[in-house]
């Protein structure tokens, strides 16, 4: 595929990203079939990198004044749940950590856990309802994921946060950098210290 037509799918992807709330994998594949790409296997798609860099000059371009204050309080919900969760060491990941989040999007925790169903149980403990999906896990396995959804005063709705049900030994090779040297999550005390930066 070209690298302008891979250019193009980046920059359509990253649209799709930002306008509708999209995670990357969907937004490329929907991307690639508008400029009427149809084969849409990785390997023909752009890298995850090239879209967030797309996404980064989207919000940079059409968003400077409202994303700020969006990213800061998706990062306020994701303290709150990571504070009611520490006991099963908490990972923020995805777009809230990496700083392109806007009200679209969902707050996305990782819990590692001793127990698969401690997290459950707290939730029940708590009174907290929530549903119950699925997702690929760091090794390749399903995992449950507990979907909650918490209020926001600054937004007047409703933001979902979901809760990646991980093993305790998952935990270490979860820390490793990605491929630019930059990390894929962070903990609670990494969080406050990006909203202290902001």
């Amino acid at each position: 595929m070209s690298s302008t037509l891979t250019d193009e799918i980046a920059a359509t992807a990253a649209r799709l990203v930002v306008e509708e709330g999209m995670e990357y994998g969907p937004a490329k594949r929907r991307a690639a079939r508008q400029l009427g790409r149809h084969s849409t296997r990785a390997s023909e798609l752009p890298s995850n990198d090239e879209v967030e860099n797309e996404v980064r000059a989207y919000l940079s371009i059409f968003c400077a004044e409202t994303q700020p204050a969006e990213l800061a309080e998706l990062r306020a919900v994701a303290r709150t749940w990571m504070e009611r969760l520490a006991e099963f060491r908490p990972h923020l990941t995805g777009a809230v950590w990496r700083g392109t989040a806007t009200r679209l999007n969902n707050v996305h925790l990782q819990l590692f856990c001793d127990d698969s169903k401690a997290a459950e149980l707290a939730l029940i403990d708590r009174g907290v309802s929530y549903d119950v999906g699925s997702t690929t896990g760091l090794r390749g396995a399903e995992v449950d994921v507990l979907s909650v959804s918490s209020p926001s005063a600054v937004f007047g709705e409703h933001v979902t946060v979901h809760l990646s049900v991980l093993d305790h030994d998952d935990l270490r090779g979860a820390l490793k950098p990605d491929a630019t040297g930059r990390p894929q999550r962070g903990d609670l005390a990494a969080l406050r210290k990006l909203m202290e930066a902001a």
